[in-house]
């Protein structure tokens, strides 16, 4: 498809740079502009077609760890460990974690080994995301930005002529008289 604007021009004009001088994102809002095509794009949907089963993992994880849901069933959890090995289980001689429960503080550690990285990596996933949203966001009002300058242009050009037009009248008006 033919460009309907000159990308370079409209880089020199409105934005002060070549195109060559300008960075990715910049240049991909110029080449929109001079195609009249929309730029916006959803970057939650940009970041999920890149992600992978470990990040889709990752943020499984963090949402049901981080829910009251998980705190209170976990809750729950220690409560009943603790009454059957500390209650229940040594009045029938079965006890397999007595107080003070080292096997529940071992798989307590382990959990928390395990879980804290996996947070932090949806957490680092989240803030590449809103990155990209940020970016995306710049390139849409970057290019808000430039269709309103073209505008006041062309406006600007309008009232131009418009005067232009009334001076020419009036010229003639007073040649008549």
């Amino acid at each position: 498809m033919r460009p309907i604007i000159d990308i370079a021009e409209v880089s020199k004009r409105l934005l002060g740079s070549a195109p060559e001088d300008l960075g990715h994102h910049e240049k991909r809002v110029l080449e929109h502009v001079s195609k009249r095509t929309p730029i916006s794009r959803d970057a939650g949907l940009l970041a999920e077609a890149h992600a992978t089963l470990g990040d889709r993992l990752s943020d499984r994880v963090a949402e049901v760890g981080g829910s009251w849901g998980f705190i209170i069933a976990f809750a729950l959890v220690l409560l009943g460990w603790m009454l059957l090995n500390g209650g229940i289980l040594p009045r029938l001689g079965l006890t397999f974690d007595p107080y003070p429960y080292i096997f529940l503080n071992l798989m307590l550690s382990t959990l928390a080994a395990v879980q804290a990285p996996i947070i932090m990596m949806s957490q680092n996933r989240q803030a590449d995301k809103d990155r990209l949203a940020a970016r995306l966001d710049y390139e849409v009002n970057l290019r808000a930005e430039l269709e309103i300058l073209r505008l006041h242009e062309k406006l600007d050009m309008a009232v131009i002529e418009s005067l232009h037009r009334l001076e020419a009248e009036v010229a003639a008006l007073k040649a008549r008289s």
